[in-house]
């Protein structure tokens, strides 16, 4: 079972994947991860989120849920965006979601900049730093934007030029890696 964490979603159920080829965030490493992010960022009002290998959508809404205005939801698998959409859905928030079946490594143009930038793409498939770059490239990453990437604990990432580490935590299998632009 996931759920939402925080803000007015709050211990919402959230449907899972019926697939291996989804890996969740946990709500541990998600309640850690929207820790962190609450700190450097007060609040989340008006902040737009890129939830990039979106998955479920649980970190995008986790977002919505504590106030952020827009969330585009990009995965490449179209069961991933089909499950991204019925949690939004579920929750009410679909108005204030964008749903992109794009490859983060190679991404669309930005419709506009992101203050936030949440990244989980499948473990040791060095993806994290390449997506990371490209979404930078092309207009996803606003001056200042924040980045959460994660990867597996044991797995390397160096942020790409322009981005600076802030912080690393390790929860679980989980690495997460916060950094600042």
């Amino acid at each position: 079972m996931m759920r939402i964490i925080a803000g007015k979603h709050r211990s919402r159920k959230l449907a899972v994947p019926e697939t291996a080829d989804i890996r969740p965030t946990s709500d541990r490493a998600r309640e850690a991860l929207f820790s962190m992010l609450q700190h450097r960022l007060g609040t989340f009002e008006s902040v737009v989120v890129l939830d990039a290998f979106c998955g479920s959508g649980a970190q995008g809404l986790e977002a919505l849920s504590r106030g952020a205005e827009q969330v585009f939801q990009m995965d490449s698998a179209k069961a991933a965006l089909d499950l991204a959409r019925k949690n939004a859905a579920t929750l009410g928030e679909t108005a204030h979601c964008v749903f992109l079946q794009a490859d983060a490594a190679h991404p669309p143009s930005a419709p506009k900049p992101c203050h936030l930038l949440l990244l989980d793409p499948p473990y040791h498939k060095d993806l994290a730093e390449k997506s990371l770059q490209a979404l930078t490239e092309k207009g996803w990453a606003a001056p200042a934007a924040l980045a959460c990437v994660e990867t597996a604990r044991d797995e390397e990432f160096a942020p790409p030029d322009g981005w600076n580490l802030v912080a690393e935590r390790v929860h679980g299998a989980a690495k997460l890696w916060l950094l600042e632009r």
